[in-house]
Order: structure tokens, then sequence, then C-alpha cells
């Protein structure tokens, strides 16, 4: 039986060298792994070369990358990347901002425009690389900028993110007392302005008399503060005057920081084998919590208001250029596109995964779970306005100001407030929780990626994930500080803003569409699942989403506002220095690395170009990709050199 099996190879081999004289090739598993898309062959074949190769590596004691225990963690840990803040506290309120139950037409067109076209590109880019976010570059090397820049990106959200959930840590610990403390106005950081209720509609109205907090005029209840904005502002931030006024440092927030920090550290450090167990967990128990609120908050009065205030359409809107602008910049940011935290998670698939399919489903959970959040949020919304006595617009927030002053009010009205600002905040945590170690678990999958087998050392993983840990942490204590806030903003608006995602996503799909080829990499997903995706993908990434890329790109550049505080405080212009700077340490990576790979190769500027975009197979590739028997199918190639022993190998059907 191996006789038989090792003159087959040989015949293949042959064949080979025949195909290859006529400018055809089959792929060839015995190789070492060369440069520029090249394989050397050697005299052995290719069973034989390939189970030397595994033995060496095993000898030598390089492991093999990891892969999932079960297919089920990596659609958890997609989830739980992708599903995050943004689902719950940007697209209820930029629902109904821009049209209520309108704003999802051009919502769901952006999700089969760009969302599911390029979140199926970053995952199967990573299940066929098997590679992180750097290497998986490999396939066009001169564009290997893309990978650096997204791990900027990724570098600088694991950064600032992690401040969320310090505070939502925060708030979590807070709730332990059976009077909240943002829901009064007898605490030490409270100022003489502070109100705990009033009907801003009874003023309005001249109705206003004595009440519980004395007989003031309406112009005294117009300076008025609430006890929560009080405990956020004065209390959890602490907040200065401006970015130029740091402060002192907050040890409460500092200690939270901590813990959290601590806490992704272990959810990461084992690797995909623990962390695919973890998200079982902080997925799936936010939906229980998500719920339970709903069902909560369908119950309370003005709860029906809210819901409709939410889904009412007003078809007007479509009309407006920047109800389809949020559409679109809603979609990169709550599907994670950009930061090659998916192109991590799709490495360590099984290469015969069907991560079509999978893209269809993460991507039908995310933007359900986004919708479904709106009916929570708003149910709560429209309890609180009926409280109030004033308009659901008054009281609808986006962002932090919906995570920490407008749900925490409104729960600290509901009886047994304790209980509910729990589960809250809890949900909060896990929500981030999740996306926080997976983009962790993405900058060091790129970082580790980089070094080859022979520099692999025992607890590299475990040390490279403190490094980064600690490193980020040492960054956050600028924004644990009384100016933290202003810092947080700065990285939030520049680092990773839209401009820098769609950037990123434009790129992606030029070179996997233009430089490797979209037919090609259609070939290589029909390797890899056994079946040829819709054609609608691939002009998707010819054409369709670049252009819709660069249209809110040039959108977003062309509105560029200065970054302010609560629409009061202007940032400094060396604030916003530093801001750009931000964005462009990532935006700049691309064609940075384009002209110094170009410049420091030699020949013409075509003979520069065809070998820097030739495509560096990894090991798995002669695994996979066994000699094919129908001639038909085979892709011409370049010629080979020096009496045809070197052959560039392709990823055929």
């Amino acid at each position: 039986m191996e006789k038989s099996s090792l003159d087959a190879d040989c015949c293949a081999l042959n064949t080979v060298l025949v195909e290859e004289k006529r400018g055809h090739l089959i792929p060839n598993g015995n190789a070492h792994q060369g440069v520029n898309g090249t394989l050397i062959c050697g005299p052995i074949s290719a069973a034989t070369g390939a189970i030397s190769s595994a033995a060496a590596e095993k000898k030598k004691g390089y492991p093999e990358r990891e892969t999932w225990t079960r297919q089920m963690d990596f659609m958890m840990s997609c989830v739980g990347f992708a599903v995050g803040l943004g689902n719950v506290w940007r697209f209820p309120y930029l629902c109904y901002k821009n049209g209520g139950g309108v704003f999802l037409i051009p919502y769901v067109l952006f999700i089969f425009l760009g969302g599911i076209p390029i979140f199926f590109l970053e995952i199967a880019l990573g299940q066929f690389m098997k590679a992180g976010s750097i290497n998986v570059w490999n396939i066009a090397p001169l564009f290997k900028g893309l990978g650096f820049a997204s791990m900027v990106i990724v570098f600088f959200c694991n950064t600032y993110y992690i401040m969320v959930l310090a505070w939502g840590f925060y708030y979590f610990i807070k709730s332990f007392s059976s009077t909240l403390p943002w829901s009064t106005c007898d605490n030490p950081w409270n100022t003489e302005n502070c109100i705990e209720i009033f009907r801003h509609g009874d003023c309005l109205n001249g109705t206003i008399g004595n009440s519980t907090f004395g007989n003031l005029t309406c112009e005294e209840l117009a300076n008025g503060r609430s006890p929560i904005i009080e405990f956020w502002e004065n209390k959890v931030l602490n907040i200065s005057d401006g970015l130029d006024e740091p402060g002192a440092m907050n040890w409460e927030m500092l200690l939270c920081l901590m813990a959290v920090w601590v806490m992704v550290y272990f959810c990461v450090w084992k690797g995909v084998k623990s962390t695919g167990k973890i998200v079982y967990f902080t997925a799936t128990f936010p939906y229980v919590v998500l719920i339970i609120l709903l069902v909560r908050g369908v119950t309370l009065p003005g709860a029906y208001d809210g819901i409709m205030y939410y889904v009412k359409p007003n078809w007007s809107k479509l009309g407006e250029a920047q109800v389809w602008i949020d559409a679109g910049t809603q979609i990169f940011f709550s599907y994670a596109i950009g930061l090659g935290a998916l192109t991590a998670l799709g490495s360590y698939n099984r290469f015969n995964n069907d991560c079509y399919k999978d893209a269809f489903v993460l991507a039908f959970i995310n933007s359900g779970t986004s919708f479904f959040s709106g009916f929570v949020v708003f149910s709560i919304l429209g309890f609180m306005a009926s409280e109030q006595g004033v308009d659901i617009s008054k009281v609808a927030e986006s962002g932090p100001g919906l995570a920490f002053i407008a749900y925490p009010k409104a729960v600290s009205m509901m009886p047994v407030a304790p209980v509910w600002a729990a589960l809250f905040f809890i949900m909060l945590l896990l929500l981030g929780l999740d996306s926080q170690f997976v983009g962790v678990e993405g900058f060091v999958t790129g970082i580790l990626d980089l070094f080859p087998g022979k520099y692999y050392m025992r607890y590299q993983r475990e040390i490279a994930v403190a490094i980064c840990c600690l490193l980020c942490f040492i960054i956050d204590i600028s924004m644990v500080t009384q100016g933290g806030m202003y810092v947080f903003q700065l990285f939030d608006y520049y680092s990773a803003s839209g401009m820098t995602l769609l950037w990123q996503a434009f790129w992606e799909c030029v070179v996997v569409a233009w430089v490797y080829g979209a037919d090609r990499f259609m070939d290589d997903i029909a390797r890899m699942i056994g079946y040829r995706p819709f054609p609608w993908m691939k002009w998707c990434w010819s054409f369709i989403t670049p252009c819709v890329c660069m249209g809110i790109f040039l959108f977003h550049l062309l509105n560029y506002k200065p970054l302010t505080y609560n629409n009061v405080y202007v940032y400094p212009w060396w604030g916003e220095v530093i801001g750009w700077c931000m964005a462009l340490s990532s935006m700049l990576c691309i064609p940075v690395s384009f002209v110094y790979k170009l410049s420091g190769a030699k020949g013409t500027f075509r003979e520069r170009w065809e070998i820097l975009t030739k495509p560096v197979w990894g090991a798995h590739h002669l695994e996979y990709m066994a000699p094919d028997t129908d001639i038909k199918s085979l892709a011409s190639l370049s010629p080979g050199t020096e009496e045809n022993k070197v052959i560039i190998f392709e990823s055929v059907m």
C-alpha cells in the first residue's frame, strides 16, 4: 500500500514538471516554503516531504497552530467580539434619530453592500492563510502594511475601550447598596444645584408650586442638575476644566481598571482553548439579561410610547444624506471590521470550515441584537420620560450618556432599583469584556505570528499577553485622572474612528479583488468549503463595497468637525494634532509600507510589482492543496527558473 502511494506521488511530480513546461501547474505538496509565492521542489514525494517536515517540526518542539475545540467556539467568539456595547447604546439612538423604522431600509441595504462582504472576506482570509492580521497579507506581500494598520487600530481600541468596562464595573459595585448613590442629592460630591425630581412640563405650563425641594422659581429649576449627572461628572470622572489640566488620580477607578485588566488577562493567556470556553458565558448571559430587562420594561408606564417613538417610520428622513451615512458607519462599527481580530479568529478554524454560512449567521445575530436592544432601551426611556413629564427626545441618549446617565437614572425610579441596576451593569460589563479580550487575542496573535517556530519558547503566549496588557494599562492611567475623559474622547474620536476603519476596509477589498484577484480568491474559498459562493461577493469586493467605503470616507472628511466635550469645551489645537497623529499612525501604514517595499526591490517597476505581489504560502497549504487530476482546472503561471526546479504554486480549483 505504501509503495503504490509513493509511485503515485512520483507520477504526480513528473506531471508537474511536464505541465510546468507548458505553462501550467498542478499544486505539489513536496516543497519548502519559499518567498514570493515560490516552492522549491526536492527529490522526494509530496507525501514524504509533508510527513518529514511535520516530523521535523514536532521533533524540534514547535507547536502546531491551535484550532477551536468545536466550531461553536468560533461562532461564540465572533458573537462576543462583534456584538458589543455599540449594539446596545448606539444603534437604538441612531434608529430613533434617523426616522425610526425607516432607518432599517438603508441599514439592511448596507449590510449586504458592505457589512457581510467584508465580514466574510476577513474570516475567509484568516481561515485560508492560517495567520493573524499581519501575516495574512502574505497573500500580497507588497500590501502587508494593511496588517500593521489593523494592529495599530486594534491596539488603540484595546487601550481606551476598557475604560468603559472600568466605569461599568465601578457602577456595578456601587449598585450593591439599599439606596443607589446616584439617586439622591445628599452625597459629598453633590452641589447646591442638585435637584432629585422635578417636572419640566409643569414649569413650562406655569403650574409648578411648592415641592419637596422647596419653593424654587423656573429659572432656578433650569439651572438644576440631576444627581446622576453629578455622580458621573463629580464622583466617577471628577472632571477638570480641560485637556491641559490632568489633575489628581482617581484611585477607586484605578483599582477598577486594574481588576478589569486582570480579568482580561486570564481570559486570554492560554489561547483559544480557554477563550472558546469563556465566551459561552460572556456572549450568552447578556441575552438573558436583555430579555429580563425587556419583560420588566414593557410592564412600566410609558413603555408603549417609548417603543413607538423607536420604530414609528418617518419617511421624509430617507431623503437626508446623513441617514445613509449613519447607517453605513454603524455597520462598520458594529461588525468590528478592519480591526484584524476577525482574521485572527478565522485563522483558528479548520481549513474546510464553511465560513460562508458562518458569515451570514453571525451577521443576522449581530444586526438582530441591535434591533432587539432598541426595544429594551426605549421601553425604559419611555418610562423615564413619562415619570419626568418630558418628551422622549429629551431623555434619549447614545454612547456613554445612555449607559452611565440615562439608564441609571431610569432604574433609580423603579421599585427594587439596586437589583435592576446590578443586572444592567453586569450585562454591560460582559458585553464589553468579550469584545475586549477577543481584541487582545487578535493583537497578540498578530504579534506571535511574526516569530517563526525556531524562536518558540515556553510560556511565550503568556508573556506576550502580559506585556500587551501592562502596556495598555500604563497608557490607561492617563484616563483615570481628572482630565481622563478628555483623553478618552481623543482616542475614541480619532484612533479608531469611522475614517480609519473605512480606509482599512477600502484597501482590503482593493488588494484581494484587484491585486490577488477576486476570481482567484473565490477559487480558494471553493477549495476550503467545497462550493463557490454566490458571485455577489465577488462583485461587492471588486466594485460596490470599495465605492461605498470611499464615499462614506469622503463624506466624513468633508464634514469634519473639531472635537468638543458636551458641545461646550473645544479641544486646543495641540489636542487635535495628537488626535490626527493617532489617526494617521494607522492610515499611513499602508502607503508607507508600499513605498518602502517597492523602493527596496530591484528591477523595473513591473518586475518589482510581480515579485512583491506573489503570495508567500504557509506549510498548511502543502497539506490541503493536494495535487489535482483535472488538467482543465489548472491556471497558467509564470515560467520556472534554472532547469524548472522553481515552481510557482497557485491555489486553483
